[in-house]
């Protein structure tokens, strides 16, 4: 039950327009323009800008999970939910697996857009691991975006959640490299989840193992967004 499920809302989210140009089309064109202003050919600079942008491309779609989840709840859908014979765990997990499967196209596209028109070049296991390595460090963050979705109405979710998004981009070096920032700014984004996210496609581009410090930030966000959804979901029931 729980996998046609996720089949039902994985087909909903894919067919949405708007999903699909916010989550796939924004960021390979936002990479797309910040690799080539210039006339320089500065090859890392354009393998670790393709880590961010689908580092960022993920982590909208992630967090558009959240956004179907508020619509449900005007709708009625989650209410309908309810009286399925699917448990409150079985909703909730569906709804994150829902998270995981749509933010590969994200993910896929970007790195595509590297190597076809930007001409990164890795070996082809590094390819694998790379898209691997962000399509579940993207978990955080589809809890994150289920916690907004339970808690918030469906207007107030989507304005949250893009306030996330671009939050958490900029402050995490997504979009400009970290070195940049003033040395505060940098203390700051050492500590945010997207920061170390896409540090787990930039460990496996250097070839080396994430560090302990990028695991364990990652581990406790989850751990604070997956509460948050619980909690979240618990107080939707009692509403909805």
């Amino acid at each position: 039950m729980i996998t046609a499920y996720v089949r039902l809302e994985v087909r909903r989210a894919l067919r949405e327009t708007g999903f699909l140009v916010s989550t796939v089309g924004v960021p390979v064109m936002m990479y797309l323009l910040f690799t080539n202003l210039g006339d320089g050919d500065d090859g890392p600079y354009k393998k670790a800008a393709m880590i961010g942008m689908a580092a960022y491309g993920a982590l909208g779609a992630a967090l558009s999970v959240g956004n179907g989840v508020a619509e449900d709840k005007t709708t009625g859908w989650l209410r309908q939910l309810r009286v399925t014979p699917m448990t409150s765990l079985q909703v909730v997990t569906g709804r994150a697996l829902t998270g995981a499967v749509v933010v590969l196209p994200a993910v896929a596209a970007v790195l595509l857009a590297g190597a076809l028109a930007n001409g990164v070049r890795m070996a082809a296991w590094q390819w694998g691991a790379v898209a691997v390595t962000l399509w579940l460090g993207s978990l955080p963050f589809t809890l994150l975006g289920l916690g907004n979705g339970y808690r918030l109405s469906a207007q107030t979710t989507g304005v949250v959640n893009v306030a996330c998004n671009l939050g958490l981009a900029v402050v995490g070096g997504l979009w400009f490299p970290v070195v940049l920032f003033p040395g505060w700014l940098r203390a700051v984004s050492d500590f945010t989840p997207t920061h170390r996210f896409a540090e787990l496609g930039v460990a496996v581009t250097e070839r080396t193992a994430p560090g302990t410090a990028t695991l364990a930030v990652l581990l406790g966000w989850a751990a604070l967004f997956g509460t948050y959804a619980a909690v979240s979901y618990r107080r939707s029931a009692r509403t909805v």
